[in-house]
């Protein structure tokens, strides 16, 4: 293996990032573009995604970004439509984007707000990855990564649409894998555990105390282990950076 491959795995590949504008998606979309990707980051924010691909230019990797709401499945279409057209292709599709909604327990949470983390998380997720199905098998094989949540397995108060959200994903997940293993298109879910990022909003809830708090740049080396399997390499599993209760 050469100096190169071993530095820039990621060397003429094409990914598409959802929530690239902060957090989670920004570190990896840097991450991505340093091991030699094009990366398209998409958000809903054109600011963050503006600081976002500034960290990749410095970095001296390549990216363009595209403002879009994963909840419209049009601009899904219009997000692989850009990012094809720019690149020529895509090969890896985070689906990151999401929302932890709004902490309260059910009985007094809002219908609207409770709904509204369904249709970010699981519809979002869904828009996303119909988009870009087509592309990924125009290119021959490819990868789906979705962001999970151990939220799915671990019942805490407050969760409850975010949790039902980030299970019925990982569902999902396992019944795309099965429909896109002909094409060699593998599915996955990441979890990266608790994470310090403005959407955690720490400070506000707690975990137990063996539990590994992580920075962003944390979830960067499964990311990339996920973007860099063989084109029949593992599908519908789940990793978790997250310790089990």
């Amino acid at each position: 293996m050469s100096e190169i491959s071993q530095t820039r795995p990621l060397d003429g590949k094409v990914a598409v990032i959802t929530g690239a504008g902060r957090g989670i998606g920004r570190a990896i979309a840097v991450a991505y573009a340093q091991a030699g990707a094009a990366v398209v980051c998409s958000a809903r924010k054109e600011g963050e995604l503006g600081v976002t691909l500034a960290l990749i230019e410095k970095a001296g990797g390549r990216a363009s970004i595209f403002t879009a709401d994963v909840v419209e499945h049009a601009q899904m279409l219009a997000l692989f439509d850009h990012a094809v057209a720019t690149y020529g292709g895509i090969d890896i599709v985070l689906a990151n984007a999401g929302t932890a909604g709004e902490g309260r327990k059910l009985q007094k949470s809002d219908p609207a707000q409770w709904r509204e983390t369904i249709e970010v998380n699981l519809v979002g997720a869904y828009n996303t990855v119909h988009a870009a199905i087509p592309h990924l098998r125009a290119r021959g094989a490819g990868k789906i990564i979705v962001t999970g949540s151990g939220s799915r397995h671990r019942a805490m108060p407050g969760l409850s649409a975010y949790a039902s959200s980030k299970s019925a994903l990982w569902m999902m997940a396992q019944v795309l894998a099965v429909e896109l293993e002909e094409f060699n298109i593998s599915v996955n879910e990441l979890i990266p555990g608790p994470v310090k990022t403005a959407m955690t909003r720490f400070g506000e809830q707690s975990f137990p105390p063996q539990e590994w708090i992580k920075e962003p740049e944390d979830v960067v080396p499964l990311a990339m282990f996920l973007a860099t399997q063989p084109d029949r390499g593992p599908t519908a599993q789940s990793y978790s950076l997250m310790r089990r209760a």
